[in-house]
């Protein structure tokens, strides 16, 4: 199914695999097909601002360009208003979560500030403007690969443990929300290399058997073009002494130097090669590969180019 019928996605991976560039080219793409995009993220660093060249995102909602609109949740912040809505009356709201001994016990209690930011990333959706989704799809940025398996662990907890109420109602909804493969889905961005593909493996493992959480799209970032065939690839490397000579790295004239060159290239494409192969099939999951990009990446331009993979 196409990433613009869904409501909610999900957007996860290992620290440092471009996990904001991919949310930003999703929905950069959904948003040219018209449909209205919110993208929520958590954590104390805001890079999409300076990837789409906007002002700072702060915990309110702003726009970020046509169809698109951006807000980075505050834990402390979405807890208040959360309580504001169920307590209905601010000035009482604010006497509860201002008060310091129940701010330590909000701090304290396991999974509530996972909760206060993904419970708040999927309130977003229940949103409405005469009668219609105020926001056609919600991404939410997600923390890296363990934190962010714990914060979709949360929902399962309070329902598990939680006594009925406004809370469990809530959990309720989301957990519905997300274990349904035609509103919502997780996103998986990994990078063509070793390391990365064996953590998405493992976190596709756990959102399947764990949470039976659908898994949407395999995002593979920062792909090097092919210089070389697969059998030059094969020469360049299965030669002991061509790679001694990559290893040398020192002392080469000019042909041996472009040749060490050409060796760790070939090398670099075989391993990139071997870890898509890996990811791909081991998840069975529809993948997007995105293009390394050197001048432009991180910039509109570069998001532009991204989000026509989508």
């Amino acid at each position: 199914m196409p990433l613009d019928a869904k409501r909610f996605l999900f957007v996860t991976g290992k620290g440092g695999v471009g996990k904001t560039t991919v949310t930003a080219a999703v929905a950069t793409a959904l948003a040219a097909r018209g449909k209205r995009v919110l993208i929520t993220m958590c954590g104390a660093h805001e890079r999409l601002s300076a990837m789409l060249e906007r002002q700072p995102v702060g915990h309110e909602v702003v726009s970020v360009g046509t169809n698109l609109w951006a807000t980075r949740i505050d834990p402390e912040r979405a807890m208040e208003e959360y309580g504001e809505l169920v307590i209905r009356v601010r000035a009482l709201a604010r006497l509860v979560f201002e008060n310091r001994y129940t701010h330590g016990f909000f701090r304290a209690a396991p999974g509530l500030h996972d909760w206060a930011m993904l419970g708040k990333a999927w309130w977003h959706t229940t949103e409405e403007i005469d009668g219609r989704p105020k926001y056609d799809v919600v991404l939410f940025d997600a923390p890296a690969t363990g934190h962010g398996l714990d914060m979709l662990r949360v929902p399962k907890v309070i329902l598990d443990v939680v006594p009925p109420g406004v809370l469990r109602r809530d959990a309720e909804r989301a957990w519905e929300l997300f274990h349904d493969p035609e509103r919502a889905g997780v996103v998986l961005v990994s990078l063509p290399e070793e390391l990365p593909v064996t953590e998405s493996i493992e976190l596709a493992s756990a959102l399947r058997d764990e949470l039976a959480l659908p898994l949407e799209r395999v995002v593979v970032n920062a792909l090097l073009p092919a210089l070389f065939a697969p059998a030059e690839r094969t020469a360049l490397t299965s030669d002991e002494a061509l790679f001694e000579l990559a290893r040398r790295g020192e002392d080469l004239d000019a042909s041996e130097a472009a040749l060490s060159a050409a060796i760790r290239r070939a090398a670099r494409e075989e391993l990139q090669s071997r870890s898509v192969e890996r990811l791909e099939r081991s998840l069975a999951t529809p993948t997007t590969r995105l293009p390394f990009l050197l001048g432009t990446a991180g910039t509109p331009a570069g998001i532009r180019e991204l989000a026509r993979h989508f």
